[in-house]
């Protein structure tokens, strides 16, 4: 029999659902403090939590029996997941259960700010009948802007089109088929499709790419008294420029489920207070009854087939049966990874296609390097955990098709791995190898030789192999503080055309980033944060 313990509240389907299971015994303690859970915690084949259990080291040292951690929720900053995996216990959640509530709590933003649904109540409430002051606008007619054509940006599509809305989408991660079957224009160019929204929402994770993606220019771009809903994640809106372009009009209307700090600031909500077209509230897209009910159902299952042996499509953690193989390729699943996240920012386009090749005494274990080069990509591009596990299941639910090559014989070097990404007309490759057994190695961007540390900030260049390039970016960058902390020079001929690579002590601000590209000789500047 195995035994799972609850320890948060969780809707009562979801225990149900463990209760029918003949070799299941389950305990529903959802009040247990942590100084109780840690007595007893040691006769539990599974824990199932929310946020307010601390699954920490000094609780896994006491958890003999302990096989699976089912995290009812998306986040897992409660749990210790690295000694998790030390230990080879497996860390579940539940992504896209909150699907359904997020969309209408965006629509429901949407529709507030379009006719002034919130002014209005709070007027009513105030003894005042002021039905000329609440003039509205439409949704019919208008054209919405889409960030993100995830689960949810979808359901958000289909209801917008159910209104009659023109439907335009920025994702470069999603197939353009699917974008079709739901009947929205998916834009290849961010920055065309904010030229001709009236409403923009955003369905997109947080990442080093989505961060500050709607700022001051982005703002320049939009059409005078734009709609903005951001339910998705705060940091990607740069609230500065939101509170700048409400004060001068651009913005007629703005609505916030998600602040880039949580809970925000008093003096930027009282900064909000002074707009009459502003619509807030505090993180409550996954706050239904549904929502929950979904959140308990999917953690019950993901259990019970970790349990049973079977697959188990939300695993947050990797854990290695033998740790003695985890020692063995780590360095080459590090590699791995930090290639994917490389050429997610190298590939100018969403990625459709993966070819990955795994050479020499390592290809034997060519499946998890191969999952760590989409585990590397896919971080960028999804708003939940992906890691070796789950990671080829997520790439053929996005449409991408994945190629695997394995082989003893190895180019060069005793251990080997390429990948090969293909966008809409475009091949971007990268190589790499691991020196010494953990000297992580860049040698081979597109057709360049190259020798690079893959870690920290790197400023990937293109250039005219002529004399001063190089002293014109370093005075560029040194006048903007930047300092370099090593240089790499690959290039096909004397006197063609160069790649440079520059390891960076900080990131390069937008606009030194278009003086290094204003440089005459500069054909191509990439930052890329490994």
């Amino acid at each position: 029999m195995h035994k799972v313990l609850i320890t948060d509240p969780i809707a009562p389907k979801g225990i149900e659902l463990l209760q029918r299971e003949p070799d299941i015994e389950v305990y529903n303690e959802p009040e247990i403090s942590y100084e109780e859970l840690l007595e007893i915690v040691g006769d539990y084949d599974c824990i199932i939590t929310r946020s307010r259990t601390p699954v920490t080291k000094e609780l896994l040292d006491r958890a003999g029996r302990l096989k699976v951690v089912g995290r009812a929720g998306v986040g897992v900053d409660n749990v210790d997941i690295e000694e998790a995996t030390r230990r080879g216990i497996l860390v579940v959640n539940t992504p896209g259960a909150n699907t359904i509530g997020a969309t209408e709590l965006t629509m429901m933003h949407m529709l507030t700010i379009l006719r002034n649904g919130h002014r209005a109540h709070e007027s009513l409430l105030e003894h005042r009948w002021d039905r000329k002051k609440f003039m509205g606008t439409e949704l019919y007619g208008k054209t919405l802007g889409i960030i993100g054509l995830g689960n949810i940006g979808s359901q958000v599509a289909i209801r917008a089109k159910a209104f009659g809305m023109t439907v335009l989408a920025y994702d470069p991660y999603i197939p353009r088929e699917k974008a079709d079957k739901l009947g929205v224009k998916l834009m290849d160019n961010l920055h065309d499709m904010l030229r001709e929204i009236d409403v923009l929402t955003i369905h997109a994770p947080l990442t080093h790419e989505t961060r500050n993606m709607i700022s001051d220019a982005e703002f320049d771009l939009m059409r005078e008294g734009v709609y903005i809903v951001n339910c998705a994640r705060g940091g990607i809106v740069n609230e500065e420029a939101l509170l700048k372009n409400l004060e001068n009009g651009k913005v007629r209307g703005v609505a916030l489920d998600v602040f880039s700090k949580e809970p925000p600031a008093p003096e930027f909500i009282d900064r909000l207070k002074k707009f009459e077209n502003v619509s807030l509230s505090p993180h409550i897209g996954a706050n239904t009854y549904e929502s929950q009910e979904n959140v308990a159902v999917i953690v019950a299952q993901q259990v019970i087939k970790a349990l049973k042996g079977q697959t188990v499509e939300y695993v947050v953690n990797a854990p290695f049966p033998d740790l003695s193989v985890l020692t063995l390729i780590k360095p080459h699943l590090d590699l791995a990874e930090r290639m994917g996240k490389f050429m997610v920012q190298w590939a100018e386009e969403g990625i459709r296609e993966v070819h990955i090749e795994v050479r020499g005494d390592i290809s034997e274990h060519f499946h998890p390097i191969s999952a760590a080069v989409l585990k590397g990509i896919l971080e960028e591009v999804v708003d939940f955990p992906v890691n070796i596990i789950n990671a080829t299941y997520v790439a053929k639910d996005r449409g991408i098709k994945v190629e695997e090559l394995y082989s003893e014989e190895a180019p060069d070097f005793k251990h080997y791995i390429k990948v090969v990404v293909r966008s809409n007309g475009t091949e971007k490759l990268v190589a790499g190898t691991v020196l010494e057994g953990q000297l992580l190695r860049i040698v081979q961007i597109d057709r360049y030789r190259v020798d690079i540390e893959p870690e920290g900030i790197l400023l990937v260049f293109e250039n005219k192999d002529v004399p001063g390039v190089i002293g014109k970016i370093g005075s560029v960058l040194g006048s903007a503080g930047v300092n370099i902390a090593g240089f790499r020079l690959g290039r096909e001929k004397k006197g063609g055309i160069a790649l440079g690579i520059l390891n960076l002590d900080d990131r390069v601000p937008e606009h030194v980033i278009e003086d290094l590209v204003s440089i005459p000789e500069i054909l191509f500047v990439k930052q890329v944060v490994m």
